[in-house]
């Protein structure tokens, strides 16, 4: 890394020449970030990079060029509960690129419009902060995807937290593992075409400036009909990641938090390629109330920001609910497909049962034809059936698996729902 370059450059720049020496970053990390990288970035992101690889980097400068102490408002910089050190802000870069000169000053603060592609790939930001206090006074961010990839040319994925509050779901199945209905299958398949030439769509073929940005897809259908399990077949397919959102971190009772909280993840999954599934969405999407008090307005206002910030977004947004009528029409209306999940039917539940109980159960095909005629269940369900009936299994050591034992299982999956059960013969 070229910190002891840039740390020159800086002496040499801050005192017009008779310190330090100059160098020329063009290109740096040109080949990590695959682009063109002008001098003045290179100098931000590494400005931005410096605390979380030299601590006490920009004390260190200061220091020498300021050897008496004092007070110097030109550097900016914060301090952090967590950090006892320099933290560089956008009037550090200003400092450093543009000193006293009030044009090319100017000229740095266009480095974190939304126009650059340091915000739209959210590779560095300037932390936003209050009205009326100078916007170049924000902290400089680096997301910790940024780093690694400066750091060691590959992207970390961010952790489930307070400040991230999605988790990576995937699944080690396969779309043949998969039992839908055609029709549900057939709508499936949409999102993958859309996946696979959303690119050549947009700009070999024109579409661009007409098709609004991203795609968005509700999922509706009983619980454990597949549809969190579609939705990490798509990113698995396409090698996108998918982070179910926990609403439990997002809604907030405060007024304006849950916005935040959402503006979080949007914030950081722009241009990131990865799936955003929201599980349970009617907690956020639900419909408007008729305005009776302060909370029905507040709540309508956080309908009406995640309608604008869906319709924004440009990646894929996947909507489960287990039911269709519990979303705000107005959502409906800017979805690009809304595909129902619906129980499985007797064949689907024969293919389900077949594809899940193992081989080593040696179970008879008429026990499952009759089980798979007279029961309905979820895949879901069958599953869980299907590993009672395993656990049975192995506990007692059986060399074949009896009927007795698929009703059991059967059974307990018809008392969760306090379903009446009747045991076949």
């Amino acid at each position: 890394m070229p910190f002891k370059n840039l740390k020159q450059h800086i002496i040499h720049q801050v005192t017009s020449g008779k310190q330090g020496k100059a160098f020329d970053f063009s290109n740096t990390f040109s080949e990590v970030l695959n682009r063109k990288i002008k001098h003045e970035e290179a100098i931000v992101l590494l400005t931005a990079m410096a605390p979380h690889i030299q601590p006490g980097f920009f004390e260190e400068i200061i220091q020498i060029l300021h050897p008496d102490g004092g007070e110097f408002p030109q550097w900016g910089g914060v301090k952090h509960t967590n950090y006892r050190g320099f933290l560089p802000t956008g009037e550090t870069v200003q400092y450093i690129l543009a000193g006293k000169n009030i044009n090319k000053r100017g000229l740095v603060q266009k480095y974190f419009s939304e126009d650059h592609w340091f915000f739209s790939t959210q590779t560095v930001l300037l932390e936003n902060v209050q009205e009326g206090v100078p916007k170049m006074s924000g902290q400089l961010i680096m997301p910790a995807e940024t780093i690694d990839l400066l750091l060691f040319g590959e992207v970390s994925l961010p952790a489930f937290g307070s400040q991230f509050p999605a988790e990576l779901v995937a699944t080690k199945m396969a779309w043949v593992d998969l039992v839908l209905s055609k029709e549900t299958f057939e709508q499936i398949h949409q999102i993958r075409l859309w996946l696979k030439h959303e690119k050549k769509l947009r700009h070999e073929y024109g579409l661009d400036k007409r098709l609004s940005p991203g795609y968005r897809a509700l999922f509706h259908g009983s619980s454990g009909t597949g549809k969190t399990l579609t939705a990490s077949l798509l990113g698995k397919e396409f090698n996108m990641p998918v982070y179910r959102i926990d609403l439990s971190q997002i809604v907030s009772k405060y007024i304006g938090e849950t916005e935040k909280n959402l503006e979080r993840i949007f914030t950081r999954a722009e241009n990131k390629n990865w799936i955003l599934f929201f599980d349970e969405a009617d907690a956020l999407f639900g419909k408007r109330t008729a305005t009776k008090d302060s909370h029905d307005r507040y709540a309508n206002q956080g309908v009406s920001y995640l309608l604008q910030r869906t319709e924004n977004f440009n990646g894929l947004i996947l909507l489960a609910s287990n039911f269709k009528e519990n979303i705000d029409e107005a959502f409906i209306r800017r979805l690009n497909q809304i595909i129902e999940f619906p129980k499985p039917e007797f064949e689907d539940r024969l293919a389900l049962w077949q594809k899940t109980i193992p081989k080593q159960l040696k179970a008879k095909t008429e026990i499952l034809e009759k089980i798979a005629k007279e029961y309905e269940l979820t895949g879901a369900q069958i599953v869980n059936a299907v590993s009672f009936v395993c656990l049975h299994f192995l506990e007692h050591k059986s060399k074949k698996v009896e009927h007795i034992q698929f009703m059991e299982a059967i059974k307990r999956e018809f008392k969760k729902e306090e379903r009446m059960f009747t045991q076949l013969p």
